[in-house]
């Protein structure tokens, strides 16, 4: 009987080369099962709900950020990867990440509205992404692709859709965001790049709402230099603005108007907006020399003013020119079109015309009207995306 059970246990050990060979097949399997879980979790799993639960007669410009995010990395040849929708949450950066040492980072915004009927609809997307190029050039950095772009800010538009305000109650602010994600010591440009994309339904920018802005001319500090980044959406050019925005609002303006940093005599723009200014039937803006950021918004106001009969004209603006102006307005994806009630500037408050019967008015109608699908688009501004 013994030696029976001696010879049982013998033919149960198996030889030492069959037990790896379990063991590697058994790693090999769960690995398998691992990476299959891993990737069942990163899809979206989209919520069949029409709207998420947020009070849409009350949005602010504040964060409240939609269910997921766009996430896209820049390979060593400088080739973006095939991007991949994930649940909003953190991101990992190294201490030593180029954006948090070298600020090597650039942003656009831009908007997703929803129509009466339910679509959505993109407004110019691919003039966000020429401008992220150009932007990423002087910062040198790659850059995705117009068609990667837009195609991934169409993505993060439809997997959070439920969090696209109703028609006429705000819209869903959608911020594409290139940053220089890799360890770099010395100063120079990061190793690895990311594309990031994330989303937060917005009401108005400011909280005047429609209100007509208060803006003060600030003529100790400076939002930029020639030869400096403020043609471009460089993280750099924001918060150098925050004391002297912070100093306006503290006093009751609505925000700054920066002139410029050689002559201080002469209009640049707001801390996150163009400035218009309307004498007559002749609206004048700052030209963008290099230092003035290219408002996606701002182009469009101004085509649609020439197409309503207005001379509009791009030139150095002198501040006196403030003194005797009928209306000024600000254009910008987040503010859209917004009126100035009065300037302040040298201890002189200016007050210009508003109200329905405004030029701002009027151009700010027919600029909304087609970014929601109100009013019929000929302009081929408009992307549809459902």
């Amino acid at each position: 009987m013994i030696k029976a059970i001696s010879n049982l246990r013998k033919s149960l050990v198996l030889p030492l080369h069959l037990h790896i060979r379990m063991l590697q097949t058994f790693a090999k399997y769960n690995a398998q099962a691992a990476s299959a879980l891993q990737e069942e979790r990163k899809k979206p799993v989209y919520q069949n709900d029409e709207y998420t639960d947020l009070d849409w007669d009350n949005l602010g410009f504040g964060l409240n950020p939609a269910d997921y995010m766009y996430v896209m990395k820049c390979s060593k040849d400088g080739e973006f990867t095939k991007g991949e929708l994930s649940p909003y949450g953190n991101i990992q950066l190294s201490p030593s990440a180029g954006v948090l040492n070298y600020g090597q980072a650039i942003y656009e915004g831009t908007k997703a509205y929803r129509k009466e009927n339910g679509k959505l609809l993109l407004f110019r997307p691919d003039q966000n992404a020429i401008r992220m190029k150009l932007g990423a050039e002087r910062m040198l950095m790659p850059c995705p692709s117009v068609d990667q772009f837009v195609d991934a800010v169409k993505q993060t538009a439809l997997a959070n859709k439920r969090w696209v305000p109703p028609s006429g109650k705000g819209s869903l602010y959608i911020r594409p965001l290139l940053i220089g994600s890799g360890p770099i010591l010395g100063l120079g440009p990061a190793p690895e790049y990311t594309f990031i994309i994330y989303a937060s339904p917005v009401g108005n920018y400011f909280k005047e709402g429609i209100a007509a802005l208060n803006l003060y001319v600030e003529e100790e500090y400076v939002r930029a230099a020639p030869g400096g980044a403020g043609g471009v959406k460089s993280i750099t050019n924001y918060a150098p603005v925050l004391k002297a925005l912070s100093k306006a609002k503290s006093l009751g303006f609505s925000d700054v108007l920066y002139l410029d940093s050689v002559k201080k005599k002469y209009l640049e723009e707001a801390s996150s907006c163009n400035v218009f200014v309307v004498k007559g039937r002749t609206i004048s803006t700052p030209a963008t020399n290099g230092t003035i950021l290219e408002g996606i918004t701002r182009k469009s106001v101004m085509e649609i003013a020439s197409d309503h009969g207005y001379k509009v004209v791009e030139k150095a603006v002198p501040v006196d020119e403030l003194m005797d102006a009928d209306e000024v307005f600000c254009t910008g994806t987040a503010v859209v079109v917004a009126p100035v009630g009065t300037i302040t500037y040298q201890d002189k408050r200016v007050e210009y015309k508003t109200g329905d019967e405004s030029v701002c008015q009027k151009l700010r109608s027919v600029l909304v009207g087609i970014q929601t699908g109100m009013t019929e688009d000929n302009k081929g501004w408009v992307t549809h995306i459902n």
